[in-house]
């Protein structure tokens, strides 16, 4: 499938499922309020040349959509695609406590398995092997970023992964360039005390790399020009694809 056309069948599954949504909006907890199967607009700017076809690669596999929120993206696959999908999130800092996640696999209804894990402490993951792990907007909030990827990289193919990053510190002192990380305080960015670590591009690069993966693709979107770790219009984001050298 060109990716094109996926692209075109996943804004009109978010359609469906938006639809699906308001016919069963439950009282007692509200959906998570940000649109997921947006990423797909951002897949389309990163994927080139053959890549475009790797949503073929993953069609029929297990998949692990990782801080799922409600699921959305992965109930796609699993519909579109017919994978076999794991939903994995932390229920203290999931928006609802995953029971949106839950009840979508009830009504859909899905065969999707929701899994309730803490990334930041010794955990497991429900497979012993994924044909891709999506892991999108997540990598900021982990106190052990090394670890989870390199445990990642142990389990499955592929990863598609996006994260904020940064070109200057809040002070203006350049970093683009130099493997570092900023470490937020605790109140400094949107008042979140699950931001963490704010990477430059190089240093990204560099913790894939110690972490077992190959770069195949890579971009940024957002404030392309002296981003930095705290301001909300200087907000630059990574998207990337990486192929495990583990798994």
């Amino acid at each position: 499938m060109d990716f094109e056309t996926l692209r075109e069948r996943a804004l009109a599954y978010r359609e469906e499922l938006l639809a699906r949504k308001d016919e069963i909006a439950p009282a007692d907890f509200g959906w998570y309020p940000y649109d997921t199967m947006a990423n797909i607009f951002h897949l389309d700017a990163l994927l080139g040349g053959e890549n475009r076809q790797v949503f073929d690669r993953i069609a029929g596999t297990r998949i692990a959509d990782i801080g799922a929120a409600d699921g959305d993206f992965g109930f796609f696959l699993e519909d579109e695609l017919g994978c076999e999908v794991d939903l994995i999130d932390n229920a203290p800092t999931n928006f609802n406590g995953l029971r949106g996640a839950r009840r979508l696999v009830a009504e859909l209804p899905s065969k999707a398995q929701v899994h309730e894990i803490d990334l930041d402490a010794q955990f497991r993951l429900p497979a012993e092997h994924y044909g891709a792990v999506f892991f999108l907007g997540l990598l900021y909030h982990l106190k052990n970023p090394f670890l989870v990827l390199e445990r990642l990289a142990e389990r499955a193919e592929l990863c598609f992964v996006s994260t904020r990053v940064a070109q200057v510190t809040p002070d203006g002192t350049r970093i683009a360039g130099q493997p570092v990380a900023y470490l937020l305080d605790p109140a400094e960015a949107n008042n979140d005390a699950t931001n963490f670590w704010i990477f430059s591009e190089t240093g990204l690069r560099r913790l894939f790399d110690r972490t077992g993966w190959d770069v195949v693709e890579f971009t940024t979107v957002g404030c392309r020009e002296d981003s930095d770790p705290r301001t909300p219009d200087r907000d630059e984001r990574a998207f990337a694809l990486l192929r495990s050298r583990k798994a």
